[in-house]
């Protein structure tokens, strides 16, 4: 039986992941707090990993309940903000260490997804995790799941299993995680992110090139191929309704309909 393994979400887009047992979904379809707030520059351009392979070395600690984030640089000492009322702090703290003035968007109805088609959670199987993980040598599965950024996890499943979860032809694959209703949409495209160490920004001799030939070799023969106009994808976009806005995921929550 499927299950729901893991939540993670991602309240300032490309830092830290917070670990949840459950999540509410948005109006937009998004999960609450999911990419809540996004790092501009003063021309609204966003401030991310694709951008800046300095991100990855900012170390963010998320407490939802009070709202309160900690931010630190190595081993310089770590400060606390309001994600509320100390915006301007965090706005502050962000600027000096990218050394240009940088802003925080936020947004209670959908978030900052990288897919504003489908910016519903994305889906991936712990062992398809533990198999890519595999194929780097040092590369661990925490590793990994920090430079995929997934949002949801199942288990009891085998590696690429969720390659189901999207047709051949682009209709959406309707099925249900708890009382959940969901909507695969199509295999993720990766960028440059998952080549670097989600610590340290160092990045991994030829990973797209070792990435590349593993998935197109070890993609299952009944996956849908024609989603693949290159083999860089790993995990799957969905979608939500708006008619689910509301409901919550719950780690341990068995998906059907599949």
């Amino acid at each position: 039986m499927t299950k729901l393994d893991r939540i993670l979400i991602y309240p300032i887009k490309s830092l830290d992941a917070v670990s949840v047992n459950q999540a509410k979904i948005l109006p937009g379809g998004s999960l609450e707090h999911d990419r809540e707030f996004c790092i501009v520059d003063e021309n609204g351009t966003w401030v991310n990993g694709k951008r800046t392979a300095r991100i990855h070395q900012i170390r963010s600690q998320f407490d939802l309940k009070t709202r309160i984030v900690t931010l630190s640089v190595q081993n310089d000492q770590p400060v606390s903000f309001h994600l509320d009322h100390g915006r301007s702090g965090i706005e502050g703290w962000l600027s000096n260490y990218f050394g240009f003035r940088v802003f925080l968007k936020q947004d209670l109805n959908t978030g900052f997804p990288d897919d504003p088609v489908s910016p519903g959670p994305t889906l991936v199987s712990v062992a398809t995790l533990e198999k890519a993980a595999s194929w780097f040598e040092g590369v661990t599965v925490e590793s990994l799941r920090s430079r995929l950024r997934s949002n949801l996890e199942l288990s009891e499943v085998p590696a690429f299993w969720e390659e189901q979860l999207y047709s051949a032809d682009g209709s959406p694959i309707a099925f249900q995680i708890g009382e959940v209703q969901i909507q695969g949409i199509n295999p993720c495209a990766r960028c440059v992110v998952p080549t670097r160490d989600a610590i340290s920004g160092d990045r991994y001799p030829q990973f797209q090139k070792v990435f590349l030939a593993q998935r197109k070799k070890e993609l299952p023969d009944w996956a849908a191929k024609e989603r693949f106009d290159h083999y860089y994808r790993m995990a799957v976009n969905t979608r939500i309704a708006p008619s689910e806005s509301g409901k919550v995921l719950k780690v341990g929550d068995t998906l059907e309909g599949i």
